[in-house]
């Protein structure tokens, strides 16, 4: 696993939200974790920094690499990432950093999604109109995990965030910085095992 700055903080989250101006949730959340000490969580604003899409890779593996756990906080958009947290995905897990050959930048590190929801909890039932549980739409998050040999956390999740009340954004923001604050020292985390890295042969780097 590669050596971390030891004075970078230990947490690095990654906040996504196409329109935060009129974010209530999101807002709230990114407030959270700004209150905690900026030597052990440095938040980052992907649409404050690049209005232009432009991202810095560098500067964003730098502040990754020396992160022991990354966070993605988003707004659920169509079951996936919002578009420039999968162009910072993209961009900045590239082949031969993040996964492949050499690509041992990330290894044995955690990843966490900090994710609201339009819908309802109802909504992602069976019986739904999302058809699926929440837990369904993460594969492809695990998977990248994986790819890169970190662990995948299980997710932190407010549904229905057009319509909660006050005091439940409060206590979900409280808890979002309480966990913050704890890591790595989540009772669960002893039950999970660490993610190796699966093998990725050169010959499948992407496509040029």
């Amino acid at each position: 696993m590669p050596t971390s700055d030891p004075a970078a903080p230990d947490i690095v989250v990654l906040v996504a939200h196409p329109r935060m101006e009129h974010s209530r949730v999101n807002r709230r959340l990114m407030a959270a974790a700004q209150a905690l000490p900026a030597d052990r969580v440095q938040v980052r604003d992907l649409y404050r920094l690049y209005p232009d899409y432009l991202i810095d890779v560098n500067a964003e593996r730098r502040a990754v690499a020396a992160a022991r756990l990354l966070v993605w906080q988003f707004p659920f958009h169509w079951y996936g990432l919002p578009p420039l947290l999968k162009l910072w995905l993209d961009e900045v897990f590239g082949f031969g950093w993040a996964y492949g050959p050499g690509g041992d930048a990330l290894r044995g590190k955690d990843l966490w999604l900090t994710v609201s929801t339009g819908g309802g909890e109802e909504a992602y039932h069976p019986s739904g109109h999302n058809r699926h549980f929440i837990d369904a739409f993460w594969p492809p998050a695990e998977q990248t995990a994986a790819l890169a040999g970190m662990r995948f956390l299980p997710p932190l999740v407010l549904h229905a965030a057009h319509r909660v009340d006050d005091a439940t954004v409060n206590a979900h923001a409280a808890l979002y910085a309480d966990r913050l604050a704890q890591y790595p020292a989540w009772p669960e985390l002893a039950e999970l095992e660490a993610d190796s890295a699966c093998i990725v042969p050169a010959t499948d780097r992407p496509e040029d």
